[in-house]
């Protein structure tokens, strides 16, 4: 039996300033957009993996969730706390000059880590961490 990730969610409070920074920032091709009711989710993902999607998705991804637990999502990722996710990249720094040079919020620069990695963080317009990742040679 085998077990791969087909699909991943991050919790978005602005669809289309999200795009700005996954899309134009970071790289991702958008694959799907599909709204309902007053709902909205964009799939993206990267060109070198088509089998793995990344879908942008409201807070509460219920269009009938109770409006205190609507309130309640959006309170914790304005704070950052819901979602982060973390990328594999091939050059650590050049994708930080990159991304930075768009205006995306810096949290970490790039960094040797003890547990073998070279890495950055920044967090996108809904407050979510995002890192980009590198096994150190």
């Amino acid at each position: 039996m085998t077990n791969e990730l087909f699909q991943t969610f991050i919790a978005v409070d602005d669809h289309d300033r999200a795009l700005t920074f996954y899309r134009d920032a970071v790289g991702l091709e958008v694959r799907n957009d599909v709204g309902y009711e007053s709902m909205r989710w964009v799939t993206l993902g990267a060109p070198s993996q088509p089998g793995i999607d990344i879908v942008l998705e409201p807070a509460v991804g219920d269009p009938n969730a109770a409006e205190e637990d609507k309130e309640a999502a959006a309170r914790l990722l304005s704070r950052g706390l819901l979602r982060a996710v973390i990328f594999r990249t091939d050059d650590v720094d050049a994708t930080f000059e990159q991304i930075r040079a768009t205006g995306a919020e810096v949290i970490q620069e790039p960094t040797d880590q003890g547990w073998g990695v070279r890495d950055c963080a920044f967090r996108d317009p809904a407050g979510n961490m995002v890192r980009f990742s590198h096994p150190k040679k």
